[in-house]
């Protein structure tokens, strides 16, 4: 469920988002049930460290290239807001997907603020 920011993002930036843009804990674990019906997981147990929280990530990663602005320009930037409520177990794994970024190697501590 999207609330009002991201309309507001898309009238001030003056950019058109996707679907895909609004990232719900639904939509990860669907891609991971999915994942582990194909057998991407080779029988092991799907855990929330690492699953979970790389499942995140490399949906913000595959995200943050998709072009928003008319162009097939890569966006320069991608900001992330972390909704909810800090301290709920909810958002938990978000929050964890994104300490655990810096550690990625493919992202460098210049793409990160």
């Amino acid at each position: 469920e999207v609330d009002l920011d991201l309309g507001n993002y898309e009238r001030f930036m003056d950019i058109t988002l996707t679907k895909d843009h609004n990232l719900t804990t639904g939509k990860i674990y669907q891609s991971i049930i999915e994942r582990e019906r194909k057998g991407a997981y080779l029988g092991k147990t799907v855990q929330v460290v690492p699953h979970v929280t790389d499942a995140i990530q490399d949906w913000i990663q595959r995200v943050a290239h998709i072009p928003v602005d008319g162009s097939d320009a890569t966006p320069d930037v991608c900001i992330i807001e972390l909704g909810g409520t800090v301290g709920d177990i909810e958002s938990g794994p978000f929050l964890e997907a994104l300490r655990q970024f810096q550690f990625r190697s493919d992202v460098s501590a210049e793409d990160i603020c």
